[in-house]
């Protein structure tokens, strides 16, 4: 079960496996790391006591952790339900842990810390340089990648060097028919104003709640890594707390505004699902259910 951020899915899904005794997996990329719970509207502790989950906390916000590592925790965790004679709802707004996980990982070259580094030294004398410069090298990649997502244009840039391929071309796997593993896809959907207003209630949400002393305690304790840094709400904490922001009504709108541009992502991705069936959120467990079933 899939949708966009602030999509309402989390609720439905919570109800969902509670009535069918499921566990939940979560395919979220930033619930990942410890201590990022506010950014991440991580399940309450009552709502893990009722509801079991996985892949949640497994790193700390310094450590690198990427695809590859979350789909051999998948595996394990999938494996241990199932050999607990229960079954497992993945639930999330990662595409790419989705695509990766049932369709198979890309063939693409380990990570080069020698090579990200010097990138991310040329984005920080030069920003914007390697947006510009992969606009014309792989224009594909650069139409899917926000200029200030420094670790996704790091990544395009560094497969790029190291095969002499676009990492745009390497995605067209994810258009490939076959899939890995077997699997029900359940898109959640609302309307564009609704979701609109549940961003902006869920961004005085996760302010009124603390978000701002989250962050400062997770850069006190050790900091965040690029990866967990650039987790939308932390990244603009950050920026606030060094002082680039006039005031918290422009953290406000910076988090909001980058939500909405990752919510777009999340869209464009998963409307290539075409096996996806998509539910209003409202529509409640038993559509959910019949939307899993059908073609069963």
């Amino acid at each position: 079960m899939t949708g966009p951020t602030a999509s309402g899915k989390t609720a439905l899904a919570l109800q969902f496996a509670a009535e069918q005794g499921l566990e939940i997996l979560s395919m979220d990329s930033m619930a990942v790391y410890r201590h990022m719970d506010i950014g991440t509207a991580k399940p309450t502790a009552a709502e893990r006591a009722a509801v079991p989950h996985h892949l949640l906390d497994l790193v700390e916000p310094s450590e690198s952790f990427d695809t590859a590592r979350w789909c051999e925790a998948a595996a394990a965790a999938l494996q241990d339900v199932q050999r607990r004679g229960r079954r497992a709802l993945f639930v999330g707004g990662t595409p790419l842990y989705l695509m990766a996980f049932f369709k198979g990982l890309m063939q693409t070259p380990p990570a080069d810390a020698e090579l990200r580094a010097a990138l991310e030294d040329r984005e920080r004398a030069e920003p914007g340089c390697l947006h510009a410069e992969l606009q014309h090298l792989d224009p594909d990649a650069a139409a899917r990648i926000h200029r200030h997502d420094l670790r996704r244009l790091v990544r395009a840039h560094e497969v790029l060097q190291l095969t002499g391929k676009p990492i745009s071309s390497q995605q067209q796997h994810f258009d490939r028919e076959e899939w890995q593993r077997p699997c029900r896809i359940v898109a959640v959907q609302r309307q564009r104003d609704d979701l609109h207003e549940r961003v902006k209630a869920r961004t005085e949400w996760m302010l009124d709640a603390g978000l701002l002393a989250e962050t400062e305690r997770i850069e006190q304790q050790g900091g965040f890594s690029v990866t967990a840094g650039a987790a939308i709400g932390y990244a603009e904490c950050r920026d606030f707390l060094r002082g680039r922001y006039k005031d918290r009504e422009e953290l406000r709108n910076r988090i909001r505004r980058n939500t909405h541009r990752l919510i777009r992502r999340q869209t464009t991705w998963l409307r290539r699902l075409q096996q996806a069936r998509w539910l209003e959120p409202d529509a409640g467990t038993a559509a959910l259910h019949a939307a899993l079933q059908a073609d069963a």
